[in-house]
């Protein structure tokens, strides 16, 4: 099947994802505080919601690469090297501000599961610095000179989601521990952060020596 990358890159681009999907930020706050709030459906809901955004994302990512592609390699090159500058970026952010986690636990009125799929969606969509990662970290994953790239750019964004569902949900089932734990433990915190750092400046350094050769 032309459109699954190598061994290799699924390898490379799983560890990737789980270390992401661990890392905390808005859409993990989103879940997990709705969860201590409204309940383990709306955790779920918002979760459900931000995946959605995901695949959105990845489609959007999948047809406007493949454009770039056909109109300019050299162009799709450029954004290459551009998101390894950004990898560098958020790996540097990491080890200096550390990821963003800071659940409430509220009461309040009862919202619909439908409201807290939009919130997970609307976190996730509007949220530029997604917006940017995706557009930078997929790309890393495929050749300008392949011409399956839109095939592997899409399954490469439904297995991100697919790999993502197994770190997260258990989040959801467990958000009154998980949450006092990543606020009790910080050093658990930065080895997170420590490990997503290290990895995206991995894949920074990759992509710019191998387009030196």
């Amino acid at each position: 099947m032309s459109f699954i990358p190598d061994t290799t890159t699924l390898i490379q681009f799983a560890v990737a994802t789980m270390i992401l999907a661990i890392t905390p930020g808005p859409d993990m706050t989103l879940f997990v505080s709705r969860t201590l709030s409204q309940g383990r459906a709306a955790g779920f809901a918002s979760l459900a919601g931000a995946l959605c955004g995901t695949l959105i994302h990845t489609t959007l990512v999948a047809v406007g690469i493949s454009a770039l592609i056909v109109a300019s390699p050299m162009a799709f090159l450029v954004l290459k090297i551009f998101g390894a500058a950004y990898l560098v970026f958020l790996a540097w952010q990491a080890l200096t501000k550390g990821s963003a986690f800071s659940p409430q636990k509220k009461s309040g009125p009862e919202i619909s599961l439908f409201r807290s799929w939009v919130a997970g969606l609307g976190v996730n969509l509007l949220n530029p610095k997604i917006i940017l990662f995706f557009m930078t970290f997929l790309p890393q994953f495929v050749s300008a000179h392949d011409p399956n790239a839109p095939g592997k750019l899409f399954f490469l964004g439904v297995m991100f989601i697919v790999l993502s569902i197994p770190v997260t949900a258990p989040m959801v089932f467990a958000a009154e521990k998980f949450s006092a734990a990543m606020k009790a433990s910080p050093r658990v915190t930065r080895v997170v952060d420590y490990l997503f750092a290290g990895v995206f400046s991995a894949f920074a350094l990759k992509i710019l020596t191998a387009q030196a050769k």
